[in-house]
């Protein structure tokens, strides 16, 4: 099981932009941001395996990227156009092995981070 670090969280206008860290303490595979709505679960927002291959929640397409820095075993969130509703505590996620697909399925994860507050004022 890795420790996962995250950062970078803040406020912002709507239309800013703001990006996301998870430092992860070992090689990760695969590896997600997750943000629960309230009294639910954990919403994933975008996840990535091996660099290569990347998911996104339809609510952030062509808004958000992700990506890894295999180098740091870092992985990044950037966040551009942010709207209110984008607003909430993301949490990175990770596991040793493959996604296998299920970017979005918390219980796939093994490792989460102490999650870090994005807030998008109107």
């Amino acid at each position: 099981q890795v420790q996962l670090v995250e950062s970078g969280g803040g406020s912002v206008q709507t239309g800013g932009s703001l990006t996301l860290s998870c430092a992860a303490s070992g090689v990760t595979y695969c590896m997600a941001w997750f943000r629960p709505a309230p009294g639910q679960e954990p919403g994933g927002v975008a996840g990535i395996h091996s660099k290569t291959t990347t998911a996104y929640a339809e609510s952030v397409k062509g808004r958000f990227t992700i990506s890894l820095d295999s180098a740091s075993n870092t992985m990044f969130l950037q966040m551009t156009n942010l709207k209110p509703e984008d607003t909430g505590i993301y949490y990175c996620a990770a596991r040793l092995g493959f996604c296998n697909g299920q970017y979005f399925t918390p219980s796939h994860f093994t490792s989460w981070g102490q999650g870090t507050q994005v807030t998008v004022a109107s």
